[in-house]
């Protein structure tokens, strides 16, 4: 009897074979200069990555959970303030919320998309706020690499005075064409910060753990980039109480190797997702037990 062959959910020999010569180079020339923490390659990442978003700031930091712990605090967000998220995201979103002080609160998404509602956030803030709870800002997920409805849900954090701060661990690249502009913005540059991971399992994932913050505000850049380098511009003046969140030379180096990569593997993830998606379609078998996630009405999944 033939054995059933098994298919890895990620095979991640197998995403690097194809680029090993050129990682093993970047590697080497990272030894070789030995410049190993904030080396030149972060700073050629950040300022690609910023370029590849279509922000102003990137800012490397040591992983996702930090980025998003970073860019709450560098938005003002303390203890007593409130934090709205989705219930269904992974536990780092709230634990990153939980760090700052903030209360976490939590709430249900559209079974269709996965994703927050702009009517579940309203709905959210007007309880929290009968509750005698002040909302300061909202971390909306875009899950599994599908935006969230951002024009919406930004004339929602508008009109309550939200700081956005987005989760985009997941969504490297997604895009999401806004009303008002007409155009796609990559995920992650709607808020007032994005956050990302690089995590060897996302689109674009390191040789270990990562992290990006995104930003238009120089003023929430720079706050992160203290936070993140124990408070400190200038070696030995400290001028708040920071920690140690930085994107070391080697990720950078091998993360800015597949950075070129990112756009083609995006198109392949939605090719293989659209296949799926219509041979799936006619086995009703299969189509009761599986639920698959509908394509954006506006932009791009990254799947």
């Amino acid at each position: 009897m033939n054995a059933i062959p098994r298919i890895p959910l990620v095979d991640l020999a197998r995403i690097h074979r194809a680029l090993d010569q050129e990682i093993l180079n970047t590697i080497t020339r990272v030894i070789e200069k030995g410049d190993f923490i904030q080396g030149s390659e972060v700073t050629r990442f950040e300022d690609a990555f910023a370029a590849f978003c279509k922000a102003d700031f990137a800012i490397g930091v040591a992983s996702g959970t930090d980025a998003l712990h970073l860019a709450l605090k560098a938005a003002g967000v303390g203890p007593g303030d409130t934090v709205i998220t989705a219930a269904n995201t992974f536990i780092a979103t709230a634990l990153a919320i939980h760090f700052t002080g903030a209360n976490l609160l939590l709430i249900d998404v559209d079974e269709d998309t996965s994703n927050i509602t702009p009517q579940g956030l309203e709905s959210a803030i007007r309880s929290a706020g009968s509750r005698g709870a002040g909302v300061k800002a909202f971390v909306p997920v875009h899950l599994y690499g599908r935006p969230c409805p951002m024009d919406n849900i930004m004339a929602v954090a508008d009109m309550y005075g939200l700081h956005v701060v987005e989760d985009a661990c997941q969504a490297h690249g997604a895009e999401y064409s806004m009303n008002d502009v007409g155009q796609n913005g990559k995920a992650g540059t709607f808020g007032v910060a994005g956050c990302f991971s690089f995590y060897p399992g996302k689109n674009l994932g390191g040789l270990g753990d990562g992290g990006m913050v995104v930003t238009n505000d120089s003023e929430i850049a720079g706050k992160v980039r203290l936070l993140g380098n124990y408070g400190s511009k200038k070696k030995y003046f400290h001028l708040l109480k920071g920690g140690n969140s930085r994107l070391d030379t080697l990720q950078a180096a091998v993360l800015l190797v597949k950075l070129a990569y990112l756009d083609q593997w995006n198109y392949e993830r939605q090719q293989v997702a659209d296949c799926y998606r219509e041979m799936i379609k006619d086995l009703p078998e299969l189509t009761r037990k599986i639920i698959l996630p509908a394509p954006p009405e506006k932009g791009s999944h990254v799947y």
